[in-house]
């Protein structure tokens, strides 16, 4: 547990694009147990805005219950922020996304609070494709009540306790394919060269962009024998290959150095490059990308990188028309057009 953070900062760091310092985009200090992933992937967070210079006033970030819910207190002190109740993320997010499109959506989530009781909420923010980043921090096991088994534990993973999970896991990912997520990307919190990039990214994506993060539990569920540990991760893990995420604003550098390269421009123009091994998966291609994540999986293996991405992803706003304005800035005019309007509209339902 951390009890104390420097104040100062070196007088010469530079701020990024928008004018913002480092320091602008952190929170609160972190009351996680010393050690947790989850304080790895709040820095990447804070890394992944700052880079990408996205001023804190503009991203609203909402979580549920759990560890992993309260980790929004520890980045972007200057963001609006909202923890609703266990499970409910998704609503909350979705009723804020339709009355106000123009803020930068970041919700929280935990495999506790994702896969089981907020799993009707889950699916529905994933089918109707909600223009947000949803990041479920991962560590197989309730961490607030003791470290029970959660519906992501790995079927013959065994607790700290020597207990063997005998339940079959829930992949969130290949889920999420499935609903018509427009990204889906699955990383570990110690690998913080992947996690950045995949963060950076996934914020650019014009849709629901959902990001699974392996995120060790170092109280209750960092055995040897836990497919969620961080010996474990680290032995079993392969990624799709290297990649890079260019801004629209940046030149593209990216260095071409591996087999083949996968190029997917995002709705703001940005581009995903995917260094992949020849005969590699489609990126694109949903039932590829769904097939590679059984694949590895029937070979104990867990996948990580870029898993699949829609570049003509629609959001919610686009598939119902919704007010390209927020609803607070609507006139009376705007509401209430008038009698020949109404008219109009129902004579198109005659």
């Amino acid at each position: 547990m951390t009890f104390f953070r420097p104040a100062f900062r070196h007088p010469d760091l530079p701020p990024n694009a928008a004018g913002f310092h480092r320091r602008d985009y952190e929170g609160g200090l972190s009351t996680l147990c010393a050690g947790c992933g989850h304080d790895s992937i709040c820095n990447a967070i804070i890394d992944a805005c700052f880079e990408l210079a996205l001023p804190p006033h503009r991203i609203a970030k909402l979580s549920g219950i759990g560890c992993s819910s309260k980790t929004p207190a520890y980045f972007l002190g200057r963001s609006h922020g909202f923890n609703s109740v266990h499970g409910r993320m998704p609503s909350i997010a979705t009723g804020a996304n339709m009355a106000n499109r123009d803020l930068i959506y970041l919700g929280v989530s935990g495999d506790g609070d994702t896969a089981s009781i907020g799993m009707g909420q889950f699916v529905h923010a994933a089918r109707r494709n909600l223009n947000m980043t949803y990041i479920v921090m991962n560590n197989g096991c309730y961490g607030l009540t003791k470290g029970q088994f959660s519906a992501t534990a790995d079927k013959g993973s065994k607790s700290k306790q020597g207990n063997v999970n005998l339940l079959e896991s829930i992949d969130l990912c290949e889920l999420a394919i499935q609903l018509g997520a427009g990204f889906v990307a699955r990383s570990f919190s110690g690998d913080k060269a992947q996690l950045v990039p995949l963060i950076k990214a996934g914020l650019s994506h014009h849709g629901l962009s959902f990001i699974d993060v392996i995120s060790p539990c170092v109280t209750f569920n960092n055995n040897p024998e836990s497919t969620k540990s961080y010996h474990w991760v680290r032995e079993h893990s392969e990624a799709t290959g290297t990649f890079d995420f260019v801004p629209f604003r940046q030149t593209i550098t990216a260095d071409y150095a591996d087999d083949t390269v996968q190029e997917v421009v995002l709705h703001d123009s940005s581009v995903i490059h995917l260094h992949k091994h020849p005969n590699g998966p489609d990126i694109t291609d949903r039932r590829q990308a769904i097939d590679n994540l059984e694949d590895h999986k029937e070979q104990g293996v867990i996948l990580t990188g870029v898993l699949y991405v829609n570049p003509d992803s629609q959001d919610t706003h686009d598939i119902l028309q919704t007010s390209v304005r927020p609803l607070n800035s609507l006139t009376e005019a705007d509401l209430c057009p008038g009698a020949q309007a109404l008219e109009a509209v129902n004579t198109a339902h005659r």
